[in-house]
């Protein structure tokens, strides 16, 4: 089988890579500077976007333009102007779609909260906010640099400037109860009840909390604790009239994430900035790339060639086809066996261990029907494991 996958829309991830401080659980590309290199980041940003627009335009057609976000680190430390600049960019370089999706990552702290004006101004329609907790002595263990009276006003701040609003909260933390995860979770939903991206709290190597681990400093709560607490999440939302569309995330009908369903659907993305990845079609071909992930070498990159980039690599079916398993089953809706085919060049019973498949459907972890395969309720809770044995 042979892709018949044509370039559609795409989305645009930019990359801010400064924060305030390292949060002891992160282990994104994040670094921490006494002083901002705001204009020089700005112009290298605007240089690259050109850059990676002018080899997706042929003959004066553009690309359709689906989404923007500003990830990070934290974009909310960007200066607004340099966010109009590259929306502006943006819009000029692309079919840009008339109700694109402009997110901004944002934390809750005050000076933060302060620029939300101006970046909606800016044009900015959509903004996460990085709550974490609601909870003061949690923050503080998280290394979050703000407090939850500082969160709740960045909530009620935003929900009178942003018409759409998303945040995000760390669950399975040390000691965490079922009634605390309650309390919690209602005040937020309370207050906003759009859009949630639910983290569960993991050791990831390199990060200060690995070594808290590793000393028997930090304990997290066993499966079965963390089961429950995300159990009790669903409820929750559902109750705030909050849907799961997707293992982590849950939302309005209609208040989906459409930049991350890009993501999950497996479509083309540019990604721009330090360490930024992307998976971009070009001449029928589907290639993964990567920038450089050091902020200061990335810039220097790009004022000498116009692009940070440090790989470019043409991916194979076998490769397609695993990425898109990986993604798609994380989605409620799951995947469509047609459009994999198409985009990937394999069947999705290709890529799968057909014993692994007919067990999970007998367990009912996944199901297969009309050309659709999704992961359960109860798949979502196993997804990984599942994952891991399913995709071969």
């Amino acid at each position: 089988m042979t892709t018949t996958s044509q370039p559609g829309p795409l989305s645009l991830y930019i990359h801010w890579p400064f924060c305030l401080a390292k949060c002891p659980y992160c282990d994104f590309n994040s670094h921490v500077r006494e002083v901002i290199p705001q204009q020089r980041f700005a112009a290298a940003l605007r240089r690259e976007l050109a850059h990676d627009a002018a080899r997706l335009t042929h003959d004066g057609v553009k690309r359709p333009l689906r989404s923007i976000f500003f990830g990070g680190g934290t974009p909310s430390l960007m200066a607004p102007e340099t966010v109009a600049a590259l929306i502006e960019d943006a819009h000029l370089l692309f079919d840009a779609e008339d109700d694109l999706e402009i997110t901004l990552e944002a934390n809750p702290t005050s000076v933060e909260a302060g620029k939300f004006a101006a970046f909606r101004q800016a044009g900015v329609n959509r903004v996460s906010l990085g709550v974490q907790s609601l909870r003061d002595d949690a923050l503080h263990k998280l290394g979050r640099e703000h407090s939850a009276t500082q969160a709740i006003r960045a909530l009620e701040t935003a929900r009178t400037l942003f018409p759409r609003i998303s945040f995000d909260l760390i669950y399975a933390r040390p000691g965490q109860s079922g009634a605390d995860w309650t309390d919690e979770l209602t005040t937020a939903l309370d207050l906003v009840a759009d859009h949630l991206s639910l983290y569960q709290l993991t050791i990831e190597p390199g990060t200060k909390f690995e070594a808290m681990h590793r000393r028997g400093e930090l304990t997290l709560p066993d499966e079965d604790t963390a089961a429950r607490l995300y159990d009790l999440t669903g409820e929750i939302a559902a109750r705030h009239g909050l849907l799961p569309y997707e293992v982590s995330n849950y939302a309005r009908p209609g208040a989906e994430s459409r930049h991350n369903l890009t993501y999950w659907r497996y479509a083309d993305y540019i990604g721009i900035g330090p360490g930024a990845h992307g998976r971009l079609t070009l001449d029928g071909e589907l290639y993964a790339t990567r920038r450089h992930r050091a902020p200061e070498p990335w810039a220097e990159r790009v004022e000498k060639t116009g692009s940070g980039s440090t790989e470019e690599t043409l991916l194979t079916p076998e490769e397609k086809g695993r990425e898109a398993l990986l993604m798609g089953l994380r989605l409620s809706e799951g995947i469509n066996e047609a459009t994999f085919a198409a985009r990937t060049g394999r069947t999705l019973m290709d890529c799968v261990d057909p014993a692994m498949l007919e067990a999970c459907i007998e367990e009912n972890y996944l199901e297969r029907d009309n050309g659709i395969l999704r992961a359960t309720g109860e798949g979502r809770l196993r997804l990984e494991a599942i994952l891991a044995r399913l995709v071969t």
